[in-house]
């Protein structure tokens, strides 16, 4: 298995997929935001980085797969990406299960002044007015919170596996006639 992961890390097609699959989720929270009607809190907007981090490191991996630096650069960035929007996940429905006066998210989105992503694209990184502990959607009987810990528990899982498989030399093959 180990070495079927290794050879997807080798190639393009995964690492598309990656890239789509991001593409794909961040469509869907635009098309919630502007076109549902609903509107993003804090926890939202850093899930949504979080994500962007898996689609960067699915672009590296996209055009560095063949270039073992650029590999396993995107391989951590994919995993610490993945990572910190599983735990922003976590944290978000902790807010929505355990509401109360002391387990609230901020306000506003805590950027940094060199980094004004609100500013910049307001319309991408800046939270309506709505409080985290609000469960605005629901599809099967679980919040958006709740799907997005599925997804970046895949991405997760997928990463690890990715990075593992990184250890394991491919099988070289000798092109002798007779074996």
């Amino acid at each position: 298995m180990l070495h079927y992961f290794k050879n997807l890390s080798l190639s393009r097609g995964a690492w598309f997929f990656l890239v789509l699959s991001c593409i794909m989720l961040e469509g869907v929270a635009l098309y919630f935001q502007h076109v549902m009607g609903l509107v993003p809190c804090v926890m939202c907007i850093y899930e949504r980085i979080a994500l962007l981090g898996i689609l960067f490191a699915g672009i590296l991996g996209l055009f560095g797969n063949r270039y073992a630096i650029l590999r396993w650069l995107a391989i951590l960035i994919w995993l610490i990406s993945a990572f910190k929007g599983l735990m922003l996940s976590l944290k978000h429905q902790d807010y929505q299960i355990n509401p109360s006066p002391w387990n609230q998210c901020e306000f506003k989105v805590d950027f940094p002044q060199t980094l004004p992503l609100d500013k910049w694209l307001p319309e991408f990184f800046s939270p309506g007015s709505v409080n985290c502990s609000e469960n605005q959607w629901e599809m099967f009987g679980f919040s958006m919170a709740q799907w997005l810990i599925f997804m970046f528990a895949v991405y997760l899982v997928f990463a690890v596996i990715t990075l593992m498989s990184q250890f394991k030399h491919n099988r070289q093959k000798n092109s002798f006639i007779f074996r």
